[in-house]
């Protein structure tokens, strides 16, 4: 049998389960003080919710679960491909979580500030960065159409990145209905929005060379193309320059609010950017989305913005909603990369002999657990080689059950 794990999932080291715990621990804690409330959802979700789900490139990437006895030889029978699978494993929070609060609207609080951290899959290719099985750490709040939710959920996204240990960070921020704005005045038509924006959002790995090129391999009109690459080549990005193709002004006051109130918390700790190529994979973005991104690190820690159509597909009605979700095994990695220690208690070994009542032993844990993180082991005949071991294991300091003595180590212990 494999003792390996399946490809782009991974077995988790006790000191890196640390490191996970504190960073899930230290962002919980956060969320919680804010008055965020934590839910869970099964892993596996209705097929068709997730094909309706509009979550982009996420939709090529789902794990699907084949049918079950007799429904599944029936299926094989009728050879539809489509009919071989009735569920699948989540690709991230948001669908899950549009469908629960579909289902428990009337015993939930409105608005419903959530809290979900919990396991997603998708049928990634595995490299560097990039797993088929990953924890997301996600706030929503759902039933507040206003811009308040944006201020909020940016602000303790923020307080939960800075309690971890980040600093000098940057929250971007766009809107889509000023993308598409922007791009309609150009002269890309309503129904090629999708796909332009596709290529937009590339706009900082290719260059404004490498949207033209795209774009005109895409086949769009020369004019519209031009008017695009001479905004971006401008290099004037500013939120007043954008408005300024905009048919409806009053577009950007969403933005301009979130920006203003934002940068009244911030306190100099991180700053906010308007950045009008942010565009975000997922389809069912309907207005503002923003990311986060540190100058020290590439790519972004964090990602959302409002949804509020998601939930209306299983209510029929829409209901505002919008969340932000930062990046876990991002944050753990860059982490993990630069040596951080998880804060804890020192570390203590409580050594005992054979004949010694255990139950004793375990009461004498407990008083030294006031101050130690304590793991009792029965002492080796030969003590010297065994204190070298803890102290390699990192122990800090070790405790005898038949005296009160404690010894850090590193120093002579004689027994």
């Amino acid at each position: 049998m494999n003792i390996n794990p399946l490809k782009g999932m991974k077995d988790y080291l006790p000191d890196e389960m640390k490191l996970r715990d504190y960073v899930q621990g230290k962002i919980l804690e956060t969320y919680r003080r804010y008055g965020f409330l934590r839910i869970a959802t099964p892993i596996l979700e209705d097929a068709e919710n997730l094909d309706k789900s509009e979550g982009g490139d996420n939709l090529n990437l789902i794990f699907k679960v084949l049918k079950r006895g007799d429904k599944l030889e029936e299926a094989l029978k009728a050879g539809e491909e489509k009919a071989l699978s009735d569920m699948g494993l989540r690709y991230d929070l948001t669908l899950p979580l549009s469908r629960y609060y579909a289902a428990n609207r009337a015993k939930l609080p409105t608005p419903f500030k959530v809290i979900q951290t919990d396991r997603v899959f998708r049928a990634e290719r595995p490299q560097k960065g990039r797993m088929r099985e990953f924890v997301q750490c996600d706030i929503d709040i759902l039933g507040d159409g206003s811009s308040n939710a944006e201020i909020e959920l940016i602000y303790v996204t923020a307080q939960a990145l800075l309690n971890i240990g980040f600093t000098n960070f940057t929250v971007n921020i766009n809107d889509r209905r000023m993308l598409r704005g922007m791009l309609n005045s150009m002269g890309f038509t309503a129904d090629t929005l999708e796909s332009v924006c596709v290529t937009f959002d590339k706009m900082d790995k290719i260059g404004a060379e490498g949207v033209k090129k795209e774009l005109t391999e895409k086949g769009f009109p020369k004019e519209s193309i031009a008017a695009l690459t001479a905004f971006l080549k401008n290099g004037d990005f500013s939120l007043e320059k954008v408005t300024g193709y905009l048919k409806d002004k009053a577009l950007s006051e969403d933005v301009t609010a979130i920006i203003n109130s934002v940068r009244k918390l911030t306190a100099g700790r991180f700053d906010i950017s308007y950045t009008p190529a942010l565009v975000r994979g997922q389809g069912y973005y309907t207005g503002v989305v923003f990311e986060i991104t540190c100058a020290a690190f590439k790519g972004a820690v964090a990602g959302g913005g409002r949804y509020d159509g998601l939930i209306g597909k299983f209510l029929g009605e829409n209901i505002p909603a919008v969340g932000f979700s930062i990046g876990f095994e991002r944050i753990c990695s860059i982490l993990s990369e630069s040596g951080f220690a998880v804060p804890a208690a020192p570390q203590m070994a409580l050594l005992y002999r054979e004949e010694a009542d255990f139950a004793e032993v375990l009461q004498k844990a407990g008083r030294l657990s006031e101050e130690y993180a304590v793991t009792t082991l029965k002492q080796s005949k030969k003590l010297g080689k065994q204190l070298g071991n803890l102290e390699a294991e990192g122990y800090e300091a070790v405790a005898f059950f038949d005296n009160e003595e404690i010894k850090a180590l590193g120093q002579k212990t004689e027994k």
